[in-house]
């Protein structure tokens, strides 16, 4: 199990798997059922590429994952490997990553490798949480940058049911008891660890998402930041603890290891959650943010708008 796997995250399956001599037949059933879904969805995935008159239907636009960049070596690692696992849900649909800074591939070279020519269209996924500058204006400006491209940028991945999600299974890994007693849960809580941001609408986001984590655990959640906005993660700690929460957990709001990942994780005084990373819920995510952009009518362009 590598670094940026975790007891939650699926192994991957491969049809040249052999049985084990004495291998019982639940893992035997277990074994055909894996091998049966895989071959499905690849299956499915040929179908949906013709019509049901026959003829091939055109393929769809590429898929632009923007990732941040970190000078963490662990975080290329990840958002490489959520790359991979979004390419095993869809196997014939073109998966690209692109940084905004710090890792290559960065942004502007990985659209400008996009073969226009053929296909003007993609859909660029950021792999950040909420709104904020690198959404709203440093994604979409490194895609006007590229002649002939029409993109669309997808909604940041949170907040999302599908967050949540992996949220509470890095939780739970950190050692989050599922089922406390009413005393527990009492003493309990958890801060959201994020980034931060100077964009209000980035707080919102992730409010949001502390709203939805503590529905789902049945204790306050807080959200705090690593920079730019507060509360700091130690004070929402020291906030908690005032209010009689000494189980403090911190829930890392984070993509990728980082920096700031790490540093939020040091100030956690009971347990600290891994980032989010490789969670199968994130690649689902990401597909539906894709889906989402692509079925969101498109805005006709300046040159449309000047032409009419």
């Amino acid at each position: 199990m590598t670094a940026s796997q975790s007891p939650h995250d699926e192994p991957p399956t491969g049809t040249g798997a052999r049985l084990l001599p004495g291998a019982s037949l639940d893992s035997t059933a277990q074994l055909m059922h894996a091998i049966t879904s895989r071959l499905g969805s690849r299956l499915g995935s040929r179908l949906g590429l013709v019509s049901l008159d026959g003829t091939p239907r055109p393929a769809p636009p590429p898929l632009v994952l923007v990732a941040h960049g970190s000078r963490d070596p662990r975080a290329l690692g990840t958002v490489s490997t959520l790359v991979e696992r979004v390419r095993e849900l869809r196997p014939h649909l073109s998966v690209r990553l692109g940084h905004i800074e710090l890792d290559e591939p960065l942004l502007p070279a990985t659209l400008a490798s996009l073969d226009t020519a053929r296909d003007p269209r993609a859909v660029l996924v950021p792999l950040l949480l909420s709104r904020g500058h690198h959404v709203k204006r440093d994604v979409p400006d490194a895609a006007a940058a590229v002649p002939g491209l029409r993109a669309r940028v997808a909604a940041p991945l949170g907040p999302h049911p599908l967050l949540v999600e992996a949220l509470y299974a890095r939780l739970v890994e950190a050692g989050w008891h599922t089922r406390a007693s009413d005393a527990a849960r009492r003493a309990s809580g958890v801060v959201l660890a994020a980034a931060g941001s100077r964009d209000p609408e980035a707080a919102l986001d992730t409010r949001r998402t502390a709203g939805l984590l503590a529905e789902r655990l049945g204790v306050p959640v807080v959200a705090a930041y690593a920079s730019a906005a507060t509360p700091t993660v130690p004070a929402a700690v020291r906030a908690m603890a005032a209010r009689g929460r000494h189980r403090v957990a911190v829930a890392s709001y984070f993509t990728a290891p980082g920096r700031f990942a790490t540093a939020c994780a040091e100030a956690a005084p009971w347990i600290a959650a891994a980032p989010l990373g490789t969670h199968p819920a994130m690649a689902r995510l990401v597909l539906h943010r894709y889906d989402q952009a692509l079925a969101t009518p498109e805005p006709a362009s300046e040159r449309e708008l000047a032409a009419s």
